[in-house]
């Protein structure tokens, strides 16, 4: 039994959901969302609370029952909320600029590295410190992780792109050696 899945999801106001088939749109005050979701969980929606429950009691269908909890719960939560993702870039002579649709890197490469920003995320960069926002959790969060891949932080020094909140273990490097 999924305790995330047994749980009423409750829909905030200025918030619409509108179900075609196995397709759910989220629609809020910060945009709207679409999932496919398959036909082996019933979503109902009344008086402003969706329930799921599932059709069969197989294995596979009870593990994606609160699955989908959560997947409503994000989209409902992104349109009203949002999510937000920070990346810093440290490092000497690092540096990061928004030009456009496009994010430009210098991580010490001989080149500069350019990202393109993907429909639907908002970016926006103050000093080494980039702020990705956007109604999709699984968007943000796939972009911020290709960001963070370009230059992981280093365990001597900290160089490198790292989340906001990750803490970098750092190591101690070699000592110099004394002769007796």
């Amino acid at each position: 039994m999924s305790r995330i899945g047994k749980k009423p999801i409750i829909i905030p106001e200025k918030t619409e959901i509108n179900v075609e088939g196995e397709k759910i749109t989220v629609k809020g005050p910060l945009g709207e969302i679409s999932r496919d979701f398959k036909d082996d969980i019933e979503i109902k929606i009344e008086d402003n609370v969706i329930t799921l429950t599932p059709r069969r009691n197989s294995k596979a269908v009870v593990s994606l029952w609160g699955t989908y909890g959560s997947h409503l719960q994000n989209m409902i939560d992104g349109v009203t909320k949002g999510f937000e993702k920070k990346l810093v870039v440290e490092g000497v002579g690092f540096k990061v600029q928004l030009e456009g649709n496009k994010i430009v890197f210098g991580l010490g490469f001989s080149h500069p590295v350019n990202i393109d920003i993907p429909d639907g995320i908002k970016v926006e960069i103050e000093k080494n410190t980039i702020s990705i926002k956007g109604v999709d959790k699984e968007e943000v969060g796939s972009f911020s992780a290709k960001i963070r891949d370009l230059k992981k932080p280093e365990p001597y020094k900290g160089k490198g792109i790292r989340y906001e909140n990750e803490v970098v273990r750092r190591k101690e490097g070699k000592k110099a050696a004394t002769t007796a």
